[in-house]
This record gives structure tokens, C-alpha cells and sequence, in this order.
């Protein structure tokens, strides 16, 4: 139990506050409300309710959905396997682990069918193995532990900035720059809790990206990332004036090829093995439809 006392005059409807204080989207908060999970002064309270000076708020924790998890037949291109750690090519389109919403169809069931009882459980029931994740519309290579002891070292890895991930990214417009680095905080956007957004108050997010090629409405870059904040790369160049092509989140996903979702690719890792120290580098072979879509631009 979670309790918040207001102590100024905010003026704010309780969902908004909330969803700011305690970094969700406004659904969750208002979710929560209907459950009375959140109460004003021990009474239930609407979205609407506008929080006054004293005002007590009472937030019970909502308890995850319990979710079965089965393993599941689904063809991934595997890049590299040895008993403690996979590497897959996680395609298009596919959603990394189970949820509300996604309980099967996942990586997670995939990879589950390909490693049986060999997955660390640090990442939780639902997460098993998932040292890192892709967004749903970036197709590439992704990590996975198989056990405790290789997952501790990868998390390390990455918290350290150890792990090198460089994508490929498709974006409207004809970059100048040769090379550039953007260095701006990302948070939740204050407009739209459900994206991200470049916020002063942000995290810290840092991206360096290269120009690769050169077409007449497009440029293909090479990214990488310092950080690993939601979103980041697809926040970051909407945010300078070059959103992904597809991108239906932070651009309006219109463009000449009817792709859906972004023209984003996570082509390759380079890490220390978490358990050898050998150093590793797996690249993952781009996409069929952004190969196309870049020998049409040619």
C-alpha cells in the first residue's frame, strides 16, 4: 500500500497526476480507479476528480494476471547456441514475451520449444531468459540466457554500456550529416502516456548514427545506441526531423511500400560471452522486405 498526500493547490485531474507520479499511462490509472485499487480520502474517486490541498490517495499494488505459458513450435532463425546463452533473429512483427493481450505467439513460447527447461529465471515467469528486448516491429538479433549465472553477467554487460547494438534504420528525408550523435532525455510524453518522447526531465539517452546510403527521399543509417531507454532510436530520430519509415507510432506510417510498423533491424551484438569472456560478434542477415525495399531505392 502506497500513500500520497497533497500538500499545494495542483489543480490536476487525479488520472493525469497520477500517471505522471508514478510513470503509467492514464489507462492503468484509470483502470485501477474502476477497481479501487486507488482511493481519495478512503473513498472511490472518477478520473475526473480534481485533487485538492490534503487530499489522501491510497494505492493498493494491482497483482499481475497469472499467465500459463506453454511452449510453442514457431520457426526463429537461430544465430549462435551453446549451453549457457541464444542467440536469435527475432522477425517482424513478433511480440518478445507473454502479456495481457499476447499470451502466446511470442518469442518466449518459441524459444521455450527450442531450449525446453533451459532458461534462467531472473527475468520472472514471464520473462524467462529475456535479458534484453526488442520493440515488436524491430526484427533482429536478441540475447537470451539459459541460465542464473549468464544472465547476471549479461545484465551487468549492458547496464555498463559493454554491449555493442548496431541497427539499421530506414527514415524519410536526406540526411546531411555523415555521422552525428544525438544526446537528449527521454521520458514518458506528457501528451500521450502510452510514447515516449525527448523530455527535460528525461532519462538519459545517447545515439550515434552514420549514413550508409543516400537515396532521393531517404537515407539508410547505421545506429547505435549508448542507452537502452524505451524507444530510443525511433524517439530520437523523429525528434531531429527523420522518422523510421513505417513508424506508425512516431511518424504517420504512410509511405510508398505499405510497410507497417518500422523499418528498424538490429543487425548486430558484440558482448563478452557471460561465461567464457570470449569476445563474441553475431550479426543477424537483414530482413527479406527491407532488402527489397533498399535494391528498389538503388
Amino acid at each position: 500500500m502506497k500513500e500520497i498526500i497533497i500538500d499545494i493547490d495542483i489543480n490536476k485531474r487525479i488520472d493525469v497526476y497520477l500517471a505522471e507520479k508514478l510513470d503509467i499511462s492514464r489507462v492503468a490509472v484509470q483502470r485501477m480507479l474502476v477497481n479501487e485499487l486507488i482511493t481519495v480520502n478512503e473513498n472511490r474517486a472518477k478520473p475526473s476528480y480534481k485533487l485538492q490541498k490534503n487530499d489522501k490517495i491510497k494505492i493498493e499494488e494491482e497483482q499481475p494476471q497469472e499467465i500459463a505459458l506453454k511452449a510453442q513450435d514457431i520457426p526463429v532463425e537461430i544465430l549462435y547456441e551453446d549451453n549457457d546463452i541464444i542467440v536469435v533473429n527475432k522477425p517482424k512483427g513478433m511480440v518478445v514475451h507473454p502479456a495481457n493481450g499476447n499470451l502466446d505467439g511470442t518469442l518466449v513460447n518459441a524459444i521455450m520449444s527450442i531450449c525446453k527447461d533451459t532458461l534462467s529465471g531472473i527475468g520472472g515467469e514471464i520473462r524467462p531468459g529475456i535479458v534484453h528486448r526488442l520493440d515488436k516491429d524491430t526484427s533482429g538479433a536478441i540475447i537470451i540466457a539459459k541460465n542464473n549465472k549468464a544472465h547476471i553477467n549479461l545484465s551487468e554487460q549492458i547496464k555498463n554500456h559493454e554491449v555493442e547494438k548496431t541497427y539499421i534504420a530506414l527514415v524519410k528525408g536526406f540526411v546531411k550529416e555523415n555521422e552525428a550523435t544525438i544526446n537528449m532525455p527521454i521520458g514518458r510524453s506528457q501528451k500521450d502516456r502510452k510514447k515516449m518522447a525527448v523530455v527535460k526531465n528525461g532519462k538519459h539517452a545517447v545515439t550515434h548514427f552514420k549514413v550508409i546510403n543516400r537515396f532521393k527521399n531517404y537515407t539508410l543509417l547505421e545506429v547505435k545506441i549508448e542507452t537502452g531507454r524505451t524507444h530510443q532510436i525511433r524517439v530520437h530520430l523523429t525528434q531531429i526531423g527523420y522518422p523510421i519509415i513505417g513508424d506508425c507510432v512516431y511518424s504517420n506510417g504512410k509511405n510508398e511500400w505499405n510497410i507497417k510498423g518500422q523499418c528498424l533491424h538490429a543487425k548486430s551484438l558484440k558482448f563478452k560471452h557471460p561465461i567464457t569472456g570470449k569476445e563474441l560478434f553475431i550479426e543477424a542477415p537483414i530482413p527479406g522486405y527491407l532488402e527489397e525495399i533498399i535494391s528498389n531505392l538503388l
